[in-house]
């Protein structure tokens, strides 16, 4: 079977979804999950985008040694010279280096003639050369571009020493039929094709994402690009575990195979789901939690006489195991830990401790403790940081009534150490809480979404609150999760101020802001 590479851009592409906002250490999850799913090469960022970008891209450089890692960067020395610097520490360094090429951008984006454009990408290329071993050139929407002309420019930016030729769909806007034409000219119209590779780069614009993704599959391409749970600016990009499991599944009818560990997939679609906010539709294909429910009676009758009546994905295959073992008040520190270990997470001694006292605390206020719930106590400590001054929930207390006025009372301990109290109304408890926290905290604060949502079942699961808010102009994520859902309301309203206090600022020049890919 011929061998296709999975590059994902989650943490670049991926993070470009409106609203979410990733710190350095919740990057560094992703990315160590993304080592044990399988990716060929990851995305780490836009190094030349901010300085966060930039120190982000180079923490995941030094700790990733089992996968390529990739920064972007536009035709530009500096950008380039920047993406050197975050990436020169890792294992298998490369640039992903981007271009228009159809006429519209070149002509009311770039403000360039096709010879101009064509002399740049040559150019930029040779230049990033100098300093990466592997290069990936993409012409930002090909599928909108001349053929003729993409022919041209790839024979000579393959020449300059690009590795790599992406043709992204950018705007979503091609079909299957017209997406896999386009390969298959290029494939026979480029002279010195065969020294790199080709790449596919879809968005979901139009719902064909993971068949154009297929499509370009079948017509040369051996490399396709996308995102866990198909995240990405507008509608998304492909989903990389869609594509995995439609591989494996259809092998009969596809001949291609990736280095991706399937069992891996449920797990990764979870993390990126709790760190970026971005909720998993419970249709979803592979990953929803609706993908193995059946609800008809004849569907329910047929799978359990036999399960591949109705059900062509085991749940197994993609890492949903039917036999958890649940933990509960007379687990110890060995079965915690083995645990631990299962669930995919290296911890240091001191949050170890930490986790298990918490698992301890939530035992006696919750019988059985389930994956899903160590899954968000887990992922809490090893993203959160002690290194920087935060706002703290010392107590709080909500009085409410169906004929009373929402009136919340919450204690802060301020960055600064200080004790802060005060007390505020609402139309309802949240608001009333809201209120409160606003008005303790110095900095213009301005709230754009609230989403409150249960992990797993029954009345004492735990709520996990999500936020996100402008403040003082800087927009920021918060996330929180308590058995309370007030107290979790209250924890990611502060989590998203403290975040904000520690964002760093975005390069001035607007071309980085841009669209990509």
């Amino acid at each position: 079977m011929a061998h296709v590479n999975v590059f994902d851009t989650t943490l670049r592409d991926g993070e470009q979804s409106p609203g979410v906002n990733l710190n350095q250490l919740e990057k560094l999850e992703i990315a160590k999950q993304l080592e044990r799913f399988g990716v060929d090469v990851m995305e780490a960022g836009f190094p030349a985008s901010s300085q966060g970008d930039f120190e982000g891209v180079r923490e995941i450089a030094r700790h990733i040694r089992g996968v390529s890692v990739a920064g972007l960067a536009r035709a530009k020395k500096s950008d380039i010279d920047t993406a050197w610097e975050a990436l020169k520490e890792g294992s298998d360094p490369r640039l992903h280096i981007f271009l228009a090429t159809s006429p519209i951008h070149m002509t009311y984006k770039l403000k360039k003639t096709p010879e101009e454009v064509m002399e740049t990408a040559e150019e930029m290329v040779r230049y990033a050369r100098r300093k990466f071993p592997k290069v990936e050139w993409s012409a930002e929407d090909a599928s909108r571009s001349d053929p003729e002309f993409l022919v041209k420019i790839i024979e000579k930016v393959i020449n300059a020493g690009a590795t790599v030729i992406n043709l992204p769909d950018t705007v979503g806007y091609t079909t299957p039929y017209e997406y896999g034409k386009l390969f298959k000219y290029v494939k026979e119209n480029v002279p010195n094709i065969d020294q790199a590779i080709l790449s596919a780069h879809c968005h979901d614009d139009l719902g064909m994402a993971v068949a154009n993704s297929i499509a370009a599959i079948e017509n040369g391409a051996t490399q396709i690009e996308g995102t866990i749970n198909g995240i990405g600016e507008r509608a998304g990009n492909a989903a990389l575990e869609e594509l995995a499991v439609a591989l494996n599944i259809r092998k009969d009818f596809y001949p291609f195979e990736t280095n991706l560990v399937l069992k891996e997939i449920k797990r990764t679609s979870d993390l990126v789901s709790k760190l970026t906010g971005m909720a998993v539709p419970r249709n979803k294909a592979v990953v929803g939690q609706n993908a193995f429910a059946h609800e008809s009676g004849i569907h329910q009758d047929g799978v359990l006489k036999n399960a591949s009546t109705y059900e062509i994905i085991t749940p197994e295959l993609v890492g949903v195991q039917s036999n958890n073992l649940v933990m509960g008040k007379h687990s110890g520190k060995h079965a915690f830990n083995d645990k631990v270990k299962q669930l995919g997470y290296e911890l240091s001694e001191e949050k170890l401790a930490e986790a298990f006292k918490t698992f301890k605390q939530l035992t006696d206020r919750k019988k059985e403790v389930t994956d899903e719930d160590l899954f968000t106590i887990l992922t809490e400590i090893q993203t959160y940081s002690d290194d920087v001054k935060k706002y703290q929930l010392q107590a709080f207390q909500v009085q409410y009534g169906s004929s009373n006025l929402p009136t919340a009372t919450v204690a802060l301990i301020a960055p600064d150490g200080s004790k802060l109290e005060t007390a505020s109304t609402g139309q309802g408890s949240v608001e009333a809480l809201y209120n409160t926290l606003d008005s303790m905290i110095e900095e213009k604060i301005h709230l754009t979404d609230f989403h409150l949502s249960s992990i797993g079942r029954g009345r004492d699961a735990l709520a996990q609150a999500h936020v996100k808010m402008v403040v003082n102009d800087v927009p920021v994520s918060g996330r929180g999760s308590s058995q309370d859902v007030l107290e979790a309301s209250a924890k990611a309203f502060l989590n998203a101020v403290n975040r904000a206090f520690y964002q760093p600022a975005p390069v001035k020049d607007k071309m980085v802001q841009a669209h990509t890919n």
